[in-house]
């Protein structure tokens, strides 16, 4: 069953999505990318959040984004409430779930590596948590002869030996090719999608899988676009953000997604280690790529030998520590090259409180907070470590429990399955779920029995 869609998602879906149904008419004018960061950087300052938009009482609110944003134009793409319920269904009917930046399912690799420009929605099919796990990013072109198609084939069978998933672009050729060897090795994969997810997720070839909770299929794109080359290039940022290395197995040169991919990498973002093929028929695209800075791949050949790239490329951390992340105490952001640091949201992208008593406050500087089960676990540590560096073990040790119990519980849990998970007694993380709960974060159900992420509904 897909996980209902918060109010803040519903509103940003308004704003910015085409919500295409069938043969209906055109959008009208969606805020773009850059129009909707400009909103949501306002509404982070005057302690707003996209949800209020659709409140009873928006009028007021509507008026003072006059500023940022033409008032007319924020009505008419929040008047279209109908339509959205419409596709909503296509998409449930489809087991499409739909997360914003809003939310504590999206992956915090997306918003720490990429930041503002981590996009405000990502539609998807398949167990979230595999969006967190990092992994091989495998790029290749489309085209490409039987001898590729198999050494892709077989780096995604290597991967899943080693416990490593899979990260690609979903398209034919080398793309699918790396995925399939993944998937039919009992591995995991995640397909990040540049057009008719919709379709894909109906796809024989792709239902085994999603349903085992081996992949995902993602896309920050409307399930039933077409394809787009700016699209198709505009996604490629995010297969690298999502893995912890990266392979590209054939490329031309100066031209196409997979060199333009690549090139972003090594220059502007460099979010992971990019290595190229260093085996087989020669590679003019690739060889520029080495000139560019691409490692050569150093050919594994068992897992063994396969978990040591990882570990060689392992990015240190900022701080010394066993917690697994950084307290950056001075307000920056994590240092270029640093592992995963867990990043403050803004609070125009704070998911919505679970009940009616959380309320915005102001505090020292102006800045906004909401109640701390509200934000995402450790993004709400790392507020409190802004105004103070006094940040006991025992705080910083139960934050990272509660990211990772957040993350585990894709499906209701049992507590002794939570416990056998994270490699501790019963009575321990019945201790920490009980906490969780009381805090308002979890909620233990009986039908399935188990405990389950507290989340407000749509029209509640």
């Amino acid at each position: 069953m897909s996980p209902p869609i918060s109010p803040n998602t519903q509103a940003i879906l308004l704003l910015t999505a085409p919500l295409i149904a069938g043969r209906g008419p055109s959008s009208p004018d969606l805020l773009t990318p850059g129009e909707y960061k400009r909103l949501a950087r306002h509404l982070r300052e005057i302690q707003r959040q996209p949800a209020d938009l659709l409140s009873p009482d928006a009028g007021k609110l509507l008026r003072d984004c006059q500023s940022v944003m033409d008032e007319t134009r924020l009505r008419r793409l929040l008047g279209r409430g109908f339509l959205l319920g419409q596709v909503m269904e296509r998409w449930q009917a489809r087991a499409i779930w739909v997360i914003s930046r809003a939310d504590t399912q999206y992956p915090r690799r997306l918003k720490v590596r990429l930041r503002e420009d981590a996009p405000a929605i990502l539609y998807g099919c398949g167990a979230t948590g595999l969006l967190e796990g990092g992994g091989l990013a495998v790029a290749g072109s489309r085209h490409v002869g039987d001898a590729l198609i198999d050494y892709a084939v077989s780096i995604g069978r290597l991967a899943a030996l080693a416990g490593k998933a899979l990260v690609s672009g979903g398209a034919k050729g080398t793309d699918q090719a790396a995925m399939r060897g993944a998937l039919e090795a009992g591995g995991q994969a995640c397909g990040v999608l540049a057009d008719s997810l919709e379709k894909a997720a109906m796809e024989r070839a792709y239902r085994n899988g999603l349903l085992a909770g081996q992949l995902a299929l993602i896309s920050p794109y409307d399930p039933s676009a077409g394809f787009n080359t700016a699209h198709a290039m505009q996604r490629n940022k995010l297969i690298y953000a999502l893995a912890d290395v990266a392979l590209v197995v054939n490329s031309d040169v100066g031209k196409g997604g997979t060199w333009a991919g690549a090139i972003e990498q090594l220059d502007k973002l460099k979010c992971v280690p990019v290595h190229v093929r260093s085996t087989g028929q020669p590679s003019a695209g690739l060889d520029a790529l080495r000139k560019k800075g691409a490692l050569a791949w150093p050919n594994p050949n068992d897992a063994d030998a396969f978990k040591a790239v990882f570990s060689a490329s392992a990015l240190p951390l900022v701080t010394s520590g066993q917690m697994g992340f950084t307290l950056d105490v001075d307000g920056s952001e994590p240092a270029e090259g640093a592992a995963l640091a867990p990043r403050p949201p803004e609070s125009a992208d704070i998911a919505c409180a679970d009940d009616a008593s959380t309320v915005q406050a102001g505090v020292g500087d102006g800045r906004s907070v909401q109640a701390a089960h509200a934000q995402p676990p450790v993004e709400a540590l790392l507020e409190l470590a802004r105004q103070s560096a006094e940040v006991s073990p025992a705080q910083r040790l139960f934050a990272v429990v509660r990211d990772l119990v957040l993350q585990l519980l894709t499906a209701p849990m049992k507590d002794a399955e939570i416990a056998a998970a994270l490699g501790v007694s019963t009575a321990q993380a019945k201790a920490w779920l009980e906490r969780l709960v009381n805090e308002g974060a979890l909620e233990k159900q009986k039908k399935p029995t188990g405990y389950v992420v507290k989340q407000k509904r749509l029209f509640e």
